[in-house]
């Protein structure tokens, strides 16, 4: 692909998604836009590229945003966060929440649905210790077709077994021929909906959990700093943000601190974690409590 036609999509994908595209993976324009430009009956992508400047399209840069967007996932990625959901965040909601009974999560970014899965089948797990609580996830990504995938939530061998072990996957999936398809509970118990980072948060409402990972590596700094701060106004005062592991608020916003001890998980600058948090330490070093 020649420079100038990489930077007209470098362009394009920074300004309508916020995705900052180096220069050494230009490879991945190639071989991700040639489909597209196929389906439009362009020749090639250069062709394609004559005529996206000459009358601009809007289904057709839905289509090239789309194809950009990176969509890799698996069920309990990375494991860890799920581990810190478990054992640190549900408990704490359990806690704080117990009049209301009521947990909102929010899944930026989230591909073809195996996080948010993922998170419904903790909290089926856990359900003997909230039932009658009302647990909404709300799922969303920049990509219809995507969200198309994830609302059918059929997956093939590889990406059912990958990260999921053989109990929930016999429990909570259908097989259907050489497919899974997770089961119509789960599936009806997320909501999925179209949404791009970059635009007005406000018509999402306020969560407790958001999951909000392996998205902002992709931003440069201002971009991050940008989503970071309108995600706190969106956040419960005591609510919580996993971010992915090679991610991090430090140096980009002062909105949000690292939870002591739970790598990935972030609370809001004032949040009452931080002062149980800071309470056991002091007691710990006056020696009143056991390490």
């Amino acid at each position: 692909m020649e420079i100038t036609d990489f930077d007209i999509y470098k362009n394009l994908l920074k300004k309508k998604s916020g995705l900052v595209l180096s220069s050494d993976k230009s490879y991945l324009l190639d071989s991700r836009l040639s489909p597209i430009a196929k389906k439009w009956g362009y020749a090639s992508i250069n062709e394609m590229t004559v005529a996206l400047q000459k009358i601009p399209d809007t289904a057709l840069i839905i289509d090239i945003v789309e194809a950009m967007t990176t969509n890799e996932t698996s069920f309990f990625r990375d494991t860890k966060p799920f581990d810190i959901l478990k054992t640190v965040v549900l408990p704490y909601m359990q806690e704080h929440r117990a009049i209301n009974k009521t947990m909102t999560t929010w899944c930026a970014a989230a591909s073809s649905g195996q996080e948010p899965y993922s998170i419904r089948m903790i909290l089926k797990e856990l359900d003997f210790k909230f039932a009658g609580w009302k647990t909404d996830i709300l799922a969303t990504d920049i990509s219809n077709e995507i969200l198309d995938q994830a609302r059918e939530g059929i997956y093939s061998q590889f990406e059912a077994q990958r990260g999921l072990p053989i109990q929930m996957l016999m429990s909570n999936f259908t097989q259907i021929g050489e497919k899974w398809q997770i089961n119509e509970d789960i599936r009806k118990s997320v909501q999925y909906k179209y949404f791009n980072l970059l635009d007005n948060m406000n018509a999402l409402g306020t969560f407790d959990v958001i999951f909000c990972r392996n998205v902002l590596i992709y931003f440069d700094t201002e971009t991050k700093q940008d989503i970071l701060d309108r995600m706190s106004l969106h956040l419960a005062n005591d609510g919580f943000l996993f971010l992915g592991g090679a991610e991090t608020v430090l140096g980009i916003t002062d909105k949000f601190k690292p939870v002591p001890d739970s790598r990935g998980l972030y609370a809001k600058e004032g949040s009452p974690i931080f002062e149980k948090s800071d309470s056991a330490t002091q007691a710990i070093a006056s020696g009143s409590l056991s390490s």
